[in-house]
């Protein structure tokens, strides 16, 4: 079979269109992939991430990975924030064959081809119809849409807070406590 083999037409991406991550010459068949590249195509970008972390694949791992490097290219080349995205489009086309001969009896050998893939994940900016209705939908389930940065920004004011709590309860501040002193229930 001559030419990239791609899935239907949904996959075929402008490519002025979202920002691309590609795995070359993957040890798999293209057939495999493509039923696992199935699963994440149209969703966004968090959710393609758990159904891979939980697909019992093993192409999966490589997809997950190529995914990574697409939201990091999209986030670093375009500016662009990785919870907007989704994933646009995704493909496998078949790679090279390395063929192997495995010895048979009477002299003659039986080919063995081990396929290999040339996977391409494409992701883009939701739009933002989409985007409006995922927020009221996260605002109306009582879940705060907080951002990486914001959690943990969250997270050190607290870990500040509990640090000054524990001070004052023994009675000096963070600032006069000694960087060496022993830890609570240990002794000097």
């Amino acid at each position: 079979m001559t030419g990239p083999k791609t899935n239907e037409g949904s996959t075929k991406a402008n490519p002025n269109v979202g920002t691309r991550a590609k795995v070359r010459y993957s040890r798999v068949s293209a057939y495999k992939a493509r039923e696992v590249l199935n699963l994440i195509r149209g969703l966004d970008v968090r959710s393609a991430d758990e159904v891979l972390q939980l697909t019992e694949r093993d192409v999966a791992y490589v997809i997950r990975k190529c995914l990574a490097s697409a939201v990091a290219n999209a986030q670093h080349n375009d500016s662009q924030d990785p919870e907007e995205l989704f994933v646009r489009a995704c493909f496998a086309d078949e790679g090279p064959t390395l063929k192997r001969f495995r010895p048979r009896a009477r002299g003659r050998g039986f080919r063995i081809r081990k396929r290999t893939c040339h996977i391409t994940v494409v992701v883009d900016r939701l739009p933002d119809a989409a985007l409006e209705q995922r927020r009221r939908a996260e605002e109306s389930s009582g879940r705060r849409g907080r951002t990486a940065a914001a959690q943990a920004a969250s997270r050190r004011e607290r870990v500040a807070r509990s640090r000054a709590a524990a001070a004052a309860a023994k009675g000096e501040t963070a600032a006069d406590a000694p960087a060496d002193a022993p830890a609570k229930g240990e002794d000097a």
